[in-house]
């Protein structure tokens, strides 16, 4: 039996209510305590906050009134820095009227395309050459693409300011002109040596099989002169181009055409930009006022010359009066002429509102897209056609050349040359699937053309004149043999396509100085790091990374005017261009387009002296503000492995520098300590620049600083990055 447990000695001792009520108010009084010393400290806190706040409010006030009181100071001197725009647009104006003069004194024969009766002229005249071959044809290609391309320069090159809608118009008619032109030429030239298909016989197939190629073309032909049903597999010349044709085109009179243009003469014309009648008057009215004012301000100049000169002549006018008449006559008041200085200045003031007015409409959204799309139709806001146009025919061959007493005799076919229909359009069998498969085609990948993902195929649909999906099936694509192969229901042009905005948005971007006028952008996007040189009025591609290994292009080391050179990456496959619907496609930090046009402009004039670099905290900030990095940047300068960057927020009529930086963990518009508001970015950086990195900013050249902010436009690094 267990022992009973021991009592306790001591009694616990019972707590009385006084005991319990001294407690309770002992608590409540520290906690009263606690709770004032809290109230007191949290007062002391709060005005020593907003003591601070004070202080800093009458900081930023007074860095404000400063601002404010020098702005017009620095928006004169940014002004007659921005003077390089409207003269670097005057060089190209001058340039464009001495090709055309130059042009004109070479005479070599070729039409000037901006001249309609020039180019109606040489349209005629060729249209009456018979009996082209296709090497003489693919020769005189040549010329006609190089006019094409001289025509859509003309429209993307002139500002929409000094395009005239008839112009526009005769312009784009011309280039369509061309274009069908030189089909029909292919089309004439392959009859005529399809009428030779017998005598141009393989003796080991005893079909006929030729290859030309060109920079520009490559045509593969093949006519089925023994109609073996057991030749159903056709590669052309030791490629892998080639077709699988079903047993009924095997036994039947045909030919199959492959032009492969590597250019696209089949999607229809981009329309030009045109600013609209409100923009147009906006900036009519602004340049007559100021054209007014400079006027005015000449004409009181003259007045007061004249004033002076009349108490000059007042003085000597009893000498006056002793002279002759035929002196007398010459005091009278001459004609007042308005000074060659004045004149500069208008047509300065005119050009430098209208560049700056184009430069805003190259940023400006559109609202929808422009069209509504049918089902299967290609969107070509969304995607873009690379490698040219691949025009399919299975073509009827025509009557054969026949040798007769030493003559070659041939009959000739009033309709020309005609389109084999398959399948046929009207069947009875009704195993119509069986007997008229789909055609299998095997295509070489142009080798100058980048597909960062699979490509797609697309058919033209000439009845609605646009690209669509459909009748395409068992599509595989072979990356490093760039070969694709797909199914077609019916033989037609095709294309290949790609997202257009695949390298869109942008990871980073940086913009330095290399050399006198001569800087390096570096855009890096998921796929490729592109960086491209620009120095006076001209672009090249430096270098291209694919998955950061090291890619060859043609592009490399060639220099190109801008324009120029945006055309060429994009019918690479190396888009970086967004267009007014790419909003509509990608998502964008979007930014207000006179902020931006402000920063790219300001950028590119202290591009010289100054390296500028994308900023995690762009985003962070609202439209109407941007954040990227700036430091200077001397040539001389050995490079740095982890250079200091200053972080600038700039909203168009302010730049700042920021008291964050890259690394920080959240963020703040915080002026940073010892630094001024400014209403330029060139103010802003010359608080801390040297006088050495400011020479080369006031001595840049005028087409590099409008290369550059051309570039930056074009590209749209802070909205799409």
């Amino acid at each position: 039996m267990a022992p009973k447990a021991k009592k306790s000695g001591s009694k616990k001792k019972k707590i009385t209510k006084a005991d319990r009520l001294k407690q309770i108010l002992e608590e409540e009084e520290k906690r009263q305590k606690e709770e004032e010393e809290a109230r007191v400290k949290y007062e002391k806190e709060e005005m020593e906050r907003l003591e601070i706040q004070r202080i800093e409010n009458e900081k930023l006030q007074k860095l404000e009134a400063k601002d404010l009181e020098r702005r017009n100071e620095e928006l004169e001197e940014l002004y007659l820095l921005e003077a390089c725009f409207p003269e670097a647009e005057k060089l190209k104006r001058d340039n464009r009227f001495l090709s055309q003069w130059k042009h004109y004194i070479e005479c070599d024969g070729s039409p000037d395309p901006s001249i309609a009766q020039e180019i109606n002229t040489f349209i005629t005249l060729w249209k009456e050459e018979t009996n082209e071959t296709l090497e003489e044809v693919i020769e005189k290609s040549k010329l006609v693409l190089n006019l094409i391309e001289k025509l859509k320069l003309i429209l993307l090159e002139t500002p929409p300011y000094d395009l005239q809608g008839k112009n526009i118009i005769q312009y784009q008619e011309s280039i369509l002109e061309l274009q069908e032109l030189l089909h029909l030429k292919f089309n004439r030239a392959t009859e005529i040596l399809l009428r030779q298909a017998s005598t141009l016989a393989d003796l080991d197939s005893g079909n006929m099989e030729k290859v030309i190629q060109d920079e520009n073309v490559t045509l593969y032909i093949w006519a089925n002169l023994k109609k073996n049903p057991r030749h159903r597999s056709i590669r052309f010349s030791e490629t892998q181009t080639g077709f699988e044709i079903p047993r009924i085109l095997a036994t039947s009179d045909i030919a199959l055409r492959l032009l492969h243009t590597h250019y696209d003469h089949v999607t229809p014309l981009s329309p030009v930009l045109t600013p609209s009648q409100e923009h147009i008057s906006i900036v009519t009215d602004f340049v007559k006022e100021e054209v007014k004012s400079v006027q005015t301000a000449v004409s009181k100049d003259l007045q007061e010359e004249n004033k002076q000169e009349n108490e000059s002549n007042s003085v000597h006018e009893e000498e006056t009066k002793a002279e002759g008449q035929g002196d007398v006559e010459e005091q009278m008041c001459p004609v007042q002429e308005e000074p060659e200085a004045t004149k500069y200045e208008m047509e300065m003031k005119l050009l430098s509102e209208t560049v700056s007015a184009a430069q805003e409409l190259l940023l400006e959204n559109a609202s929808e897209k422009p069209y509504f799309l049918e089902e299967n139709e290609v969107d070509l806001c969304q995607f873009t056609t690379l490698g040219g146009v691949y025009h399919l025919d299975i073509l009827e061959l025509p009557p054969q050349c026949k040798p007769m007493k030493g003559w070659m005799i041939v009959e000739i076919l009033k309709e020309g040359l005609q389109k084999y229909t398959y399948p046929p359009e009207t069947t009875e069998d009704l195993e119509a699937e069986n007997v008229f498969p789909p055609i299998e085609v095997t295509l070489e990948v142009h080798e100058n053309v980048i597909f960062f993902e699979n490509p797609m195929v697309a058919r033209w649909d000439a009845e609605g004149k646009q690209w669509k999906t459909d009748g395409i099936s068992n599509m595989s694509y072979k990356s490093e043999e760039r070969l694709i192969t797909f199914n077609l229901e019916t033989f037609c042009p095709v294309t290949l396509i790609q997202d257009a905005h695949i390298n869109m948005p942008y990871q980073s971007w940086e913009l330095r100085p290399l050399d006198v006028n001569k800087v390096l952008l570096t855009i890096t996007t998921v796929f490729t790091e592109l960086q491209i040189q620009i120095k006076e009025n001209l672009c090249m591609l430096a270098s291209i990374k694919v998955n950061n290994k090291n890619h060859s292009s043609i592009l490399e080391e060639k220099w190109m005017t801008p324009v120029s050179f945006i055309i060429a990456l994009k019918k690479a496959g190396l888009n970086i261009f967004p267009t007014g619907h790419s909003h509509l496609y990608v998502v964008i930090n979007y930014k207000h387009p006179s902020v931006e046009v402000k920063a790219y402009r300001q950028m590119a004039l202290l591009s010289s002296a100054f390296a500028f670099c994308w900023s995690k905290w762009n985003t962070a900030c609202d439209s109407k503000k941007t954040v990227f990095q700036v430091r200077e940047h001397l040539l001389k300068e050995e490079p740095i492995r982890n250079p200091n960057w200053t972080l600038l927020m700039f909203s168009g009529d302010r730049a700042q520098s920021l008291k964050i930086n890259e690394s920080s963990d959240a963020f703040s518009e915080a002026l940073k300590e010892e630094t001024e508001f400014h209403s330029t970015l060139y103010h802003m950086v010359k608080d801390f620049a040297s006088q050495e990195a400011m020479r080369a900013v006031r001595h840049s050249n005028c087409q590099f600083v409008d290369s550059v902010c051309h570039m930056l436009l074009s590209t749209r690094l802070l909205s799409y990055s």
